[in-house]
């Protein structure tokens, strides 16, 4: 036991230090990246030789060695009259947006539309593969806001879905020319919700009171702690019903084939029920649409990285270090006790 007792107490020696060192290095960190603004870089991977890499080790493990040598000299011949004769193949460029509540990825998403526009021609395809359950108003307008930058250079946009696009989701969704959906993907919930608690009456039975000062009639309809009236709660569900008219009629804007008002209740439907309702065009996982498209285009995944602020990096730095001792520490006095 006394052994225990030394090992636990060399434990908390060994992450009050940790911490002590992290707070040190995160604390220069601030100081040095103060004023400074952090970059990121974009990243270009060619998605066909990502593709024809699965196929050779695939090739490699199931056919035998003349088999293999056969398929290889082939493929040479065909290489060396693609040399010859280069093929010109349209292009295709693949986002990803995967969206929180705050829509956070617009930061990267806006930087990769600046560029393909820079490059991209009618000629090309944009492809972007969605993932987002919506979130706050503002947020996903200006993500949608983005894509709509695509249309507008008429360069034709294509959005595939394999899991969730609802709410603001859908509103980024509607703007490609074809929505390709996972037959189980959940999309719709074309509505408008706002929540809050309020404690106005807890407060009230404790004798404290909340006073809330306004300029403006409006400037405040429902608190959290203040007495909420009628006139405050029909002025805040006026206010939704205008933010979900101008959500109907964007949606409507970029599929007019909606029957806008049979859909726009809130209700979501997965991929195989939404096709009946137009929201989408096509019941196709992206895998496949894109295995399919790199048969006669060339395809790049474009993604713009944020940098990571010194902060952010010596911080994260020392957390895994502070991890790793205090997992190394844990593993010793564990294995002390059972032997």
């Amino acid at each position: 036991m006394e052994f225990l007792a030394d090992y636990a107490s060399f434990l908390a020696k060994t992450v009050t230090l940790v911490i002590a060192i992290v707070v040190v290095l995160v604390a220069v960190a601030a100081m040095r990246g103060k004023g400074r603004r952090t970059t990121g870089q974009l990243q270009i991977i060619k998605m066909n030789e990502f593709y024809k890499g699965l196929r050779d080790k695939l090739e490699q493990s199931l056919l035998s060695k003349d088999q293999l040598k056969s398929m290889r000299k082939q493929q040479a011949k065909t290489d060396k009259k693609l040399k010859k004769h280069p093929e010109q193949k349209p292009r295709v460029f693949v986002l990803d947006f995967d969206g929180d509540i705050k829509a956070s990825a617009t930061e990267s998403l806006r930087h990769e539309i600046t560029a393909l526009l820079t490059l991209a021609t009618p000629a090309d395809e944009v492809v972007l593969r969605l993932e987002s359950g919506g979130g706050m108003v503002h947020s996903y307008g200006l993500a949608s806001s983005q894509l709509a930058r695509i249309r507008q250079a008429g360069i034709p946009l294509t959005i595939c879905i394999d899991k969730v696009a609802a709410s603001g989701g859908y509103m980024m969704a509607c703007i490609g020319q074809k929505i390709i959906s996972a037959p189980f993907a959940i999309l719709g919930s074309i509505g408008v919700v706002a929540q809050l608690p309020n404690v106005h009456r807890l407060l009230k039975k404790h004798d404290i009171d909340y006073e809330v000062l306004t300029a403006g009639e409006y400037k405040r309809t429902l608190t959290v702690f203040g007495e909420n009236t009628e006139k405050g709660r029909e002025k805040f569900q006026q206010d939704l019903d205008i933010t979900h008219q101008l959500f109907k009629n964007f949606v409507a804007k970029y599929r007019p084939q909606l029957a806008i008002d049979e859909v726009a209740t809130g209700e979501v439907w997965l991929g195989v029920a939404a096709i009946e309702k137009d929201l989408v065009d096509e019941l196709k996982t992206s895998d496949e649409y894109l295995v399919e498209r790199a048969q006669t285009a060339t395809l790049y995944h474009v993604h713009y990285a944020q940098r990571k602020s010194l902060q952010e990096r010596v911080g994260l730095a020392a957390s895994q270090s502070a991890e790793q001792v205090v997992d190394s520490v844990w593993r010793r006095l564990t294995q002390s006790r059972f032997h």
